[in-house]
């Protein structure tokens, strides 16, 4: 007899719609869960550059914290989704992310002494890294247990849908927090909606652990570094929009930065809508080769932009283009996993976006003081169209067949 835990069997012949039936449910709960970190989007770098008085490379630190606390802790979260299931990780997951929120509370009361209330908000930064960590490779690894490894690129499509759809509907959401109760309404929902995602995941059928024990996570970092490496490339675009559009627009004075973002989350959630499943049909290395075009001109817009309009324009073209490299990318990096080790595989891919964001906050925050901040939109597309090299190595090797770990 089945347990109730076990995975369903592979879903070769089900229609669309049933997949989509089955990834709803967890896109729904990263969707709320990444609200908190797409609340504090626009509103935290100018936190600490106007109210705590930090220089662009503090506030490239502090944004980075959260990257570089995800990659530290990606090899745990995707042990945790292999050898006790994803489901728990989700949920271990949205329990940081709760904590990052009184983090954000605490550092309150402390603007006195602008040094301590930064390493306050430091610490939560570092306890939503850990909690993104474990929310992302949890949710990506417990999709591909429910749909099948044949249907990873719409179970990335989808599960980024909700990543970016929380940015796109964060970043509004948290200027209007921001005006009417300032930071600390911004601390209080990331609070909350953590618990509200726990409430959605908590009925949830999950899929029983693949694995027994854990494998190296060197080995499965080794196997998927080649995508992984397209991966921070491209995500280099996304770091210093959410970084820095908000120093941008302020530095420019163009008024209202947080429509940059929805303008980049609504032309990731559109290119995933509607050509979502193109990596698992025409495989990842083509689909990525032509969007790190698309996304490293969007950022060229933006460092050339004299308008607000054209900079609205570059970032949307960034958001459609970096939609579809992420699950270009990963669908290659699934193909060299091993299913015992898909949970490891997950998180080691996803590891070389926080590598990415890590590096690019800080870097950039010096460049900015340097160049100025429009500087590092150039410099980004610089980056992204490197990940084109990539791809064409992917799509050559495609052909010669791939080892699995």
């Amino acid at each position: 007899m089945r347990s109730p835990s076990s995975s369903a069997p592979p879903p070769a012949a089900s229609p669309k719609a049933h997949v989509l039936r089955q990834l709803l449910p967890i896109a729904l709960a990263v969707f709320v869960g990444f609200l908190t970190i797409g609340l504090p989007l626009p509103v935290l770098p100018l936190h600490l550059h106007d109210t705590l008085g930090m220089g662009t490379l503090a506030v490239g630190v502090v944004i980075g914290a959260q990257f570089a606390a995800a990659l530290l802790s990606r090899a745990w979260a995707g042990a945790m989704a292999d050898t006790q299931g994803a489901r728990r990780a989700v949920i271990a997951g949205l329990v940081l992310a709760a904590c990052s929120g009184l983090a954000y509370l605490a550092s309150l009361a402390f603007v006195a002494t602008p040094a301590t209330s930064v390493g306050v908000l430091l610490l939560g930064r570092l306890l939503l890294g850990c909690a993104e960590s474990l929310v992302v490779t949890g949710a990506l690894s417990w999709g591909v247990g429910l749909v099948g490894p044949h249907n990873a690129g719409k179970v990335m499509a989808w599960v980024g849908v909700a990543m970016y759809g929380a940015y796109a509907a964060g970043a509004p959401a948290g200027v209007a927090l921001q005006a009417q109760w300032g930071f600390g309404g911004i601390a209080l929902a990331t609070v909350l909606t953590p618990l509200l995602a726990l409430v959605l995941v908590a009925g949830l059928r999950p899929v029983a652990p693949s694995a027994t024990r854990r494998t190296p996570f060197y080995q499965v970092l080794g196997a998927v570094w080649l995508p992984g490496l397209g991966l921070a490339l491209s995500s280099v675009g996304f770091g210093v929009i959410t970084a820095f559009v908000a120093l941008l627009f302020a530095a420019m004075e163009w008024g209202n930065a947080a429509l940059a973002f929805t303008c980049f989350g609504l032309a990731f959630i559109g290119a995933r809508l509607l050509f979502g499943h193109l990596p698992d049909q025409l495989g990842g290395a083509r689909v990525a080769l032509v969007c790190v075009l698309i996304e490293a001109l969007g950022l060229l817009l933006i460092w050339g932009a004299d308008s607000a309009s054209i900079a609205y324009l570059g970032a949307a073209l960034t958001g459609f283009g970096y939609s579809l490299a992420f699950p270009g990318f990963g669908v290659e990096a699934v193909r060299r996993a091993a299913p015992q080790s898909r949970g490891a595989a997950m998180g080691a891919y996803v590891a070389f976006l926080d590598i990415s964001l890590g590096i690019t906050g800080p870097a950039a925050g010096a460049l900015a003081g340097a160049w100025g901040v429009e500087a590092v939109y150039l410099v980004g597309a610089l980056a992204v169209a490197l990940s084109l090299l990539v791809a064409l190595r992917l799509l050559s090797s495609a052909y010669r067949g791939v080892q699995h770990v």
